[in-house]
């Protein structure tokens, strides 16, 4: 729930809203047309990449049968999380490279604290099957570790072609409030059910909004 208030605020102030203002600045573009495009590609991203798993998983189940078929559901569920990282890397590596450019560094890191608390579960959801299988607890751990290493490779290599892709940082923002988004209504909000869930969504969307927007 904390996560998921953190990530829905920071989908606005740290980047919808900047993509917002910077396509109104470039003016080539409707300002909301940037932004609608943006996030309905992030969020269509997100999803084409969940049928896809989705569909491999049935493939294999059908062409191996349910028992032989185990060790492939783990790998697609690896492969899965790890293309759901990508985004939420990049929204990191741009909220840092907004920063730089005179945004919120409030917001960044408040931004990054929130994608790290929901990749304690996500890490997790990763470990327990492997270890599951017959594995190690070390091989599991660390498969769990690396499936999130997606997320600083693609947050730094946003940072360093940040001052190349200047035109397409709107593109860029909204594309990746769009998968966060995607990612929050479909595995964190049904997750956070209960009254605790609810606070800690209040929690954390008031924390993002006052680093973001009082301190920012």
């Amino acid at each position: 729930g904390f996560a998921a208030g953190v990530l829905i605020a920071a989908s606005f102030w740290s980047l919808l809203q900047p993509a917002i203002e910077r396509a109104e600045a470039a003016g080539s573009m409707p300002a909301f047309l940037v932004a609608t495009l943006g996030f309905l590609c992030g969020a269509l991203f997100m999803w084409g990449s969940d049928k896809c798993v989705t569909y491999a998983q049935r493939r294999s189940v059908l062409a191996q049968g349910e028992k032989n078929a185990r060790l492939n559901r783990i790998i697609l569920l690896v492969l899965s999380i790890t293309l759901h990282n990508i985004p939420e890397g990049m929204a990191v590596g741009l909220a840092f490279a907004l920063a730089a450019d005179g945004e919120s560094l409030a917001g960044a890191f408040a931004l990054a604290l929130g994608i790290g608390v929901q990749n304690f579960p996500e890490g997790a959801a990763v470990a327990l099957p492997v270890y599951q299988s017959g594995k190690s607890k070390r091989r599991a751990f660390w498969t769990g570790v690396l499936s999130g290493a997606v997320e600083p490779l693609f947050g730094a290599l946003v940072v360093l072609a940040a001052a190349g892709i200047h035109a397409l940082m709107p593109w860029l923002l909204s594309f990746a409030a769009g998968a966060m988004l995607y990612v929050v209504a479909e595995e964190l909000l049904p997750r956070a059910g209960g009254r605790r869930g609810t606070c800690g969504f209040l929690v954390g969307f008031l924390l993002m909004m006052i680093l973001d927007v009082a301190l920012g």
